[in-house]
């Protein structure tokens, strides 16, 4: 957890802005029996985070005795240094309700929730789940997704390729992404393990944001990091194609202009600025003339 933090400070040095959040993890990382201690370290941690940095918190699922204990331990002492709450195991609205209740009682009204899709009940509910008020995010939990189905899903199917092809498996990463955005939240795709094959990894980095709709992607290894963030980033020429349409679309006072023999229109105009933004969020430094609209203002 240290040098996730550490990682993270030298990037947010290196790029100008926090380029990926670090999720602490009270539900896997902790020992069985030292729930307590690691959910005290974690609060600690968050709260010695350096300025400015995301981080968050994976707590106990909402049905696990420690749970209550997490978000007191967690939330109550360092909820103003989140910037969200992961839950995982979320199968219902009911748990996400359960999980807010959490947080408000714990000082934190307005911190949001991440939620972990990892079985077959709680995708058929994703939708439901994303349209929550309080989920920002969905993430797949795809080593659970597979063992739930009881051996019925190959254990290839967790690899690396074998995640891209499965029917069952690319049905929920849909399923997943599809949620979201119909309810303007962001879509997280699951872990690779392969932690040593970097090219693997891109590739699969790459797939996840260009054919199954994610724009986001967890990492479990520092040497991920950068892969993830080229992965999502877009092309230079697209971000420069994208701000020379945005400047003209804003002289035009966002009404439809020819651009390139071209029609574009608001619907086009929102897809590019959308662009920038995810330029913007990846480290990507961006042209002159739309840089003002994405810097924080000047107090």
């Amino acid at each position: 957890m240290r040098k996730s933090l550490q990682l993270q400070a030298e990037m947010a040095q290196e790029f100008g802005a926090c380029v990926f959040d670090v999720t602490l993890d009270c539900e896997d990382g902790a020992p069985v029996g030292g729930e307590a201690e690691h959910a005290a370290l974690v609060a600690e941690l968050a709260l010695g985070a350096a300025p400015g940095a995301r981080v968050a918190v994976r707590i106990h699922p909402a049905d696990h005795p420690a749970f209550a204990a997490d978000v007191e331990t967690v939330v109550g002492r360092a909820g103003q240094r989140l910037c969200h709450v992961m839950l995982p195991k979320a199968e219902s609205v009911q748990d996400v309700e359960q999980a807010a209740r959490a947080l408000d009682a714990a000082g934190a009204p307005r911190l949001p929730l991440h939620a972990l899709v990892e079985s077959p009940a709680a995708l058929h509910r994703a939708f439901d789940i994303a349209a929550h008020p309080r989920i920002q995010s969905l993430s797949f939990g795809l080593m659970d997704f597979v063992s739930a189905h009881g051996g019925a899903i190959a254990a290839e199917a967790m690899g690396v390729q074998g995640q891209f092809t499965h029917p069952l498996v690319v049905r929920a990463k849909l399923e997943i992404a599809t949620a979201c955005h119909a309810h303007g939240k962001v879509p997280s795709h699951c872990v690779v393990t392969e932690i040593k094959d970097a090219a693997a990894f891109r590739a699969a980095a790459q797939r996840a944001a260009r054919e199954f709709g994610y724009t986001r992607m967890w990492s479990i290894h520092p040497d991920q990091v950068r892969i993830v963030l080229e992965a999502f980033a877009p092309q230079q020429q697209d971000i420069e194609r994208a701000a020379q349409i945005v400047v003209a679309a804003a002289r035009a006072d966002w009404a439809p202009i020819a651009f390139d023999g071209k029609l574009e229109d608001r619907a086009s105009y929102r897809y590019h600025w959308q662009l920038l933004e995810r330029a913007h969020q990846t480290g990507r430094a961006l042209p002159g003339e739309v840089r003002h609209w994405f810097q924080p203002p000047h107090h």
